[in-house]
């Protein structure tokens, strides 16, 4: 499988370390990931925003394991947080895990179903 990020030079250019399109070619297998939550396996949520982003990427990692994927798999992801203030926050977090990785990305401002959660993120990865 070959991941090609692409960035149309006369189109919207990425703020940060994302891709504007990702092209996948010869995948044989696909992976969607439910949207993760900052919830331990314990059952208890972080309450401070740094911990709950560290745990979602824990989680993340977690599901890609046991599709017997890892962050090199990533194509698209999908991040919702209930601030925009938490925005820089964790794009320092997500580009320190993912390194130099380019994938599609979107990111929106929502209200959460338990209001304990400050963001959930959803993937896509391919093999």
């Amino acid at each position: 499988m070959k991941k090609r990020p692409i960035t149309a030079p006369d189109g919207n250019q990425p703020v940060s370390r994302y891709a504007e399109a990702m092209e996948v070619v010869d995948a044989k297998r696909w992976l969607f990931l439910s949207g993760q939550t900052p919830m331990r396996p314990d059952g208890s949520i972080p309450e401070d925003f740094r911990e709950q982003a560290r745990q979602v990427w824990a989680n993340i990692e977690a599901q890609l394991r046991a599709g017997e994927m890892t962050l090199d798999n990533i194509v698209k992801v999908k991040v919702f947080l209930t601030d925009r203030r938490y925005g820089p926050i964790h794009r320092a977090i997500r580009e320190e895990i993912l390194g130099e990785r380019v994938l599609g990305l979107t990111v929106v401002i929502v209200d959460m179903l338990d209001e304990r959660m400050l963001l959930e993120v959803e993937v896509i990865a391919a093999a």
